[in-house]
């Protein structure tokens, strides 16, 4: 095992810097292709989300992650689900606890409460972000200005036929 594993933001966006609608519905996201979600989703031991996402991501039908270990934040203490743990404590103590005791990455899936919360403190290592070719004009932004100043280096930048755009960051 490892030192730590990374908490990856691995996350698509409109050309405008939203990750949803306002109402939480994405459209707009392209289905023509896996854009290196199959081989990212293998390198993942465990997803942590908001308890938003969990539930857009609910709606679809079958839980998508059923496989990996998965916790949800949530100050709903009265939801269950056969799939994820439901975390009530602190956010970033618990995924500094999370990163040591994991094997491999952790995939940061959304939503944008969580990402602020753990880009403040320090704990995203990695943004993996996929442009959509769409401008949506109003709705969830993907970072919100509490975030701060964050120094990145581009380790990918892949374009694809559809227009969409993925690149990779290592937060420094």
């Amino acid at each position: 095992m490892r030192e730590e594993s990374r908490v990856v933001l691995f996350i698509a966006s409109s050309l405008d810097g939203y990750i949803a609608r306002p109402d939480g519905r994405v459209d707009w996201l392209f289905q023509d292709g896996d854009y290196g979600y199959d081989g990212f989703y293998e390198s993942i031991g465990s997803v942590i989300m908001g308890g938003k996402t969990f539930e857009m991501i609910n709606s679809f039908g079958e839980f998508p992650y059923k496989e990996k270990e998965c916790f949800v934040f949530s100050r709903k203490t009265t939801v269950s689900h056969p799939d994820v743990e439901f975390v009530s404590d602190d956010i970033a103590d618990f995924t500094r606890k999370l990163k040591t005791s994991q094997e491999k990455d952790i995939w940061l899936c959304g939503g944008s409460e969580i990402i602020s919360v753990l880009m403040a403190h320090h704990l995203v290592d990695q943004i993996i972000l996929s442009v959509h070719p769409v401008i949506i004009g109003e709705g969830i932004a993907l970072f919100k200005n509490e975030t701060g100043d964050w120094p990145l280096r581009l380790v990918k930048c892949q374009s694809f036929s559809s227009g969409l755009v993925q690149l990779g960051y290592d937060v420094v």
